[in-house]
């Protein structure tokens, strides 16, 4: 990793996956993310998550992940306040857990019923541990026959939890999209996040930043990898969250190109091992 703090400044790194897995944190990643701070780097944490970016800060404190190793988390809960505020028109049916709830604080929407609702909010599964994707066939229909906008605050489909995986909003929001739904989608790969990220990124260093400074870091070959060769930035590959690295990194790299195949990927990594 010393190679590439050198040759980017500016690191754009994802959380879960890359961080931590849910569970506990990853420790070679969180070491090489505060060396790199260390050297005059700047790392912004970037997520799908829903929640706000204060909200993820207490939760990766929870989690044992050192506030050191980053200045600023951007999240697709924050980008979603904004789409809240634009086509909720104050009143929005909530669609996911009720850990997610810290979203609406200072927006001024208001939570209500499916029949008083401007649009859905979707965080994510009600119970993603123990709910099945068939379980909300009859909301979805209802949803859609009363014409409402979703909008998605987090595009992940999947996300591993320790050694399970988990459905996210992102599959709740592709299948309602299947049914003909209006769908807005919040974070990676679409490029709200990403224009917030390098706002951040300016402003931490006190100086407009050049895509070419920035490497992403992510998981992710729908999100992470596609969001950055979108937006014209170099990707790092972590293939140990969502992308198999079962049969190798150069078959992992292979597989994730031929889904994305203008992505920019300049490496594929286990870990951020540093040297």
């Amino acid at each position: 990793m010393q190679h590439f703090s050198e040759s980017y400044p500016v690191w754009f790194c994802d959380i879960w996956g890359v961080v931590h897995n849910g569970v506990e944190p990853f420790p070679i990643t969180v070491a090489a993310l505060k060396r790199h701070r260390e050297r005059g780097g700047t790392v912004i944490l970037v997520t799908n998550s829903p929640r706000s970016n204060i909200g993820v800060e207490k939760q990766l404190v929870e989690i044992g992940v050192d506030p050191e190793s980053h200045d600023r988390i951007v999240t697709s809960g924050d980008v979603t306040q904004v789409l809240m505020k634009l086509h909720g028109g104050g009143k929005v049916f909530h669609l996911g857990p009720s850990r997610d709830h810290s979203i609406y604080v200072g927006t001024g929407v208001e939570r209500v019923p499916v029949g008083e609702a401007h649009a859905v909010l979707c965080t994510g599964l009600f119970d993603d541990v123990n709910d099945k994707l068939e379980d909300y066939d009859a909301l979805l229909d209802d949803l859609k026959r009363r014409g409402l906008v979703m909008i998605c605050a987090n595009p992940d489909k999947i996300v591993r939890k320790g050694d399970r995986i988990l459905y996210c909003a992102g599959k709740i929001a592709e299948l309602y999209a299947a049914r003909g739904g209006e769908v807005l989608m919040a974070g990676k790969p679409f490029q709200p996040i990403y224009d917030l990220a390098m706002a951040e990124a300016g402003r931490l260093r006190n100086a407009p930043v050049d895509r070419a400074e920035v490497l992403v870091i992510g998981d992710g070959p729908e999100t992470d990898i596609r969001g950055a060769a979108d937006y014209g930035l170099d990707a790092l590959l972590v293939a140990e969250g969502v992308t198999d690295a079962s049969e190798g990194l150069h078959v992992a790299e292979a597989a994730v190109l031929a889904a994305v195949p203008h992505a920019r990927i300049v490496a594929t990594v286990h870990d951020l091992s540093w040297a």
